[in-house]
């Protein structure tokens, strides 16, 4: 089995190729969208997500003949699954953001090996910022070296998510008072925790591999924890390809998170 092509190189044309499909799909917003709802979950879909998965799919796979394929807006191929790479795409995360004009929407993308992402990308083109990472070698915005935060308490922390989720009244203990700002994109959110713009970012729900592969890579070579409700980190390119929920923290927050969110798992 051969090594195929290195790492620096995929990053290379997954990010080059995350701004292509960004900047088409501002410029379809900008004549007018088309949306309808998928009928497996009721999500909606538009003509600017359908035609940047096209382009990500013509430029990815010209590109790389050889690597498997696994995007939110194509038919899941099997075939990937005898694939030792993949790319793991989604044209548009944070699709409700995106048709409200909302900056939070991003594009990401990465090239999975053995289960594991090698190389990420994640653009926001209303932000003009672009997050990557290659395994081992760190994570930069725009060029620039992140680093998680030094945040230890959950007490007053910025936590990135849906403030009605830390409200509810099934977590067997309440939350503490803490900063909750919302970001639709979930890889968006994963790399501003990366940042250090932002504590954590908890899910507790499934989230496809699209939704958090890219950000895996970028988060964690930033210094932060990301894993499922078990502490369990990811593994991609399976049968389901999914997720039973997100955490991703800094190294100190990670397990007071992971102490009140056990519970989760018999909702997936």
């Amino acid at each position: 089995m051969t090594a195929g092509p290195p790492h620096d190189d995929d990053l290379r044309l997954i990010l080059e190729a995350a701004r292509e499909a960004g900047d088409l799909a501002r410029a379809i917003r900008h004549q007018g969208l088309e949306i309808e709802y998928k009928e497996a979950d009721g999500t909606p879909v538009t003509n600017a997500d359908l035609a940047a998965d096209q382009l990500l799919t013509q430029r990815l796979r010209a590109a790389r003949p050889g690597y498997g394929w696994l995007s939110e807006e194509t038919a899941d191929a099997r075939d990937r699954l005898d694939c030792r790479r993949i790319f793991v795409v989604d044209p548009i995360d944070g699709t409700r953001a995106f048709l409200k004009g909302r900056p939070w929407w991003s594009v990401a993308i990465a090239v999975v090996e053995d289960g594991l992402p090698v190389a990420g990308a994640v653009y926001a083109p209303e932000l003009d910022e672009a997050y990557a990472a290659v395994a081992g070698q760190g994570a930069t915005r725009n060029g620039q070296p992140l680093r998680a935060s030094d945040a230890t308490r959950l007490e007053d922390c910025r936590m990135v998510g849906d403030p009605v989720v830390f409200d509810h009244w099934s977590w067997p203990r309440p939350w503490p008072p803490m900063r909750v700002e919302q970001r639709s994109s979930t890889a968006y959110r994963m790399c501003v925790v990366a940042a250090g713009e932002f504590d954590a970012a908890v899910a507790p729900v499934r989230k496809s591999d699209w939704d958090v592969a890219a950000g895996d890579l970028i988060a964690r070579e930033a210094g932060c924890f990301v894993g499922d409700h078990t502490g369990e980190g990811f593994r991609y390119n399976r049968a389901r390809p999914s997720q039973a929920s997100l955490i991703c923290a800094t190294p100190a927050l990670a397990p007071l998170i992971l102490e009140r969110v056990g519970h989760i798992g018999a909702r997936n």
